[in-house]
């Protein structure tokens, strides 16, 4: 998977491929596809037996496939002593009863990106903090022709990205703490549902319905939107291209970017991290040298290659990098290195397990807010949504 970051994609398919044979012995081939079509991939070398040896993995999606997976406890035990230990959110999606089944590689994330001019415009000195200035604000400025823009389609990253932290901050949540509960169908969730449906016709691009993960980055860098929650590639696209982005009266828009957290509610303020892991495969017959080379790659010399290269795009997968001097080169990107440690993970108030990773796979809480916004009622789209979660979950 790569894209995002251009930049990293080269590293791994050049530098670090030449380097992997170099130092050990082997041909490494890389190769990158669209997100959205990982799961599949996946499903069909398992069904076969045969594939890559190893898979870059999003989000809790590593539960999905715990039975496939090799044990590589052995790997990353050695690197969380050695890097300052892992983030809780890596840990919890790579495990299963106490053994890893995949080896953590970094950590993705959201934060809002908006032009400061344009809100200073309509009045706003900063970000709103919460959901009734955000609507305010957002009034305004879809009436000068500047909304905001979210998506919520079948997308891997941006949708559950946002409905996802939208939905806790209303105190929502999909299941109980003992994990097996279905909560879903509250007064919070419904209310939340309600505010969503009016927030979307008044403030929102309502193309966001089928936006992918790089709609509403094009659209943020053609002018068309005022503010969309992302990872950082929007600024590092504007910063890397500063006479191809500019503003409306010329100037360089990465001057005019910043990054907030998406807006609290009465349940709080979160946001997603999107933990990457791979995942040795069991069917691979490179166990050994896949194990190797997983090794290698994660060590402090190899990885603080491709983690200056993401330029803060995504945090480490251990904690000795919050203290990385990348953090300090751009104070507009220094936000992102808190991610991991201010997230929420996907099936909460329970374990991001495998229910809760099929959950998000089959988009049920991103639906039952598009469902409401393409004119369903909010009391039946969440009674539909907490339907599917009871066949998921089976309470």
């Amino acid at each position: 998977m790569g894209g995002f970051v251009p930049a990293s994609d080269q590293l791994l398919k050049g530098e670090i491929v030449k380097q992997c044979e170099k130092d050990l012995g082997m041909k490494l081939t890389v190769e990158t596809i669209n997100a959205n079509d990982i799961q599949a991939r996946i499903t069909a070398a398992i069904q076969s037996g045969s594939g890559p040896d190893i898979f870059m993995t999003l989000n809790n999606w590593p539960q999905l496939y715990a039975d496939s997976c090799s044990d590589v406890s052995d790997v990353a035990d050695d690197l969380g002593k050695a890097q300052g230990g892992f983030y809780d959110i890596c840990k919890v999606v790579g495990t299963v009863g106490g053994k890893w089944i995949g080896v953590p590689w970094c950590t993705g994330g959201g934060l809002v990106a908006y032009r400061k001019s344009w809100l200073a415009e309509v009045g706003a000195k900063e970000f709103p903090g919460n959901w009734d200035d955000y609507r305010a604000v957002g009034k305004k400025l879809k009436a000068a022709g500047r909304p905001f823009g979210q998506t919520a389609g079948h997308t891997f990253g941006d949708a559950p990205g946002w409905w996802y932290p939208y939905m806790w901050s209303w105190g929502g949540q999909e299941v109980a703490e003992d994990g097996k509960t279905v909560v879903l169908n509250s007064k919070q969730t419904v209310e939340s549902v309600k505010f969503a449906v009016a927030l979307w016709k008044e403030t929102m691009d309502e193309g966001g319905l089928a936006w992918d993960d790089t709609s509403n980055n094009r659209a943020f860098l053609s002018g068309s939107i005022s503010a969309t929650n992302n990872g950082a590639s929007i600024y590092l696209e504007a910063k890397k291209k500063t006479d191809s982005y500019l503003t409306e009266k010329g100037t360089p828009m990465k001057d005019d970017i910043l990054h907030a957290g998406i807006p609290a509610g009465a349940g709080g303020q979160f946001n997603l991290p999107g933990p990457f892991t791979n995942l040795l495969m069991k069917y691979s017959k490179n166990q050994d040298a896949a194990k190797k080379f997983l090794r290698w790659v994660s060590s402090k010399e190899v990885f603080d290659k491709w983690f200056v290269s993401q330029q803060g795009y995504t945090s480490g997968p251990t904690k000795m990098w919050e203290d990385h001097p990348v953090w300090n080169l751009d104070p507009v990107l220094a936000p992102f290195k808190k991610i991991p440690v201010t997230g929420r993970l996907l099936g909460y108030a329970g374990p991001p397990n495998q229910k809760a990773a099929e959950v998000q796979t089959k988009y049920i809480i991103v639906d039952m807010y598009a469902k409401a916004i393409q004119g369903m009622a909010a009391e039946a789209s969440v009674k539909a949504a907490h339907d599917e979660l009871v066949k998921i979950y089976g309470a």
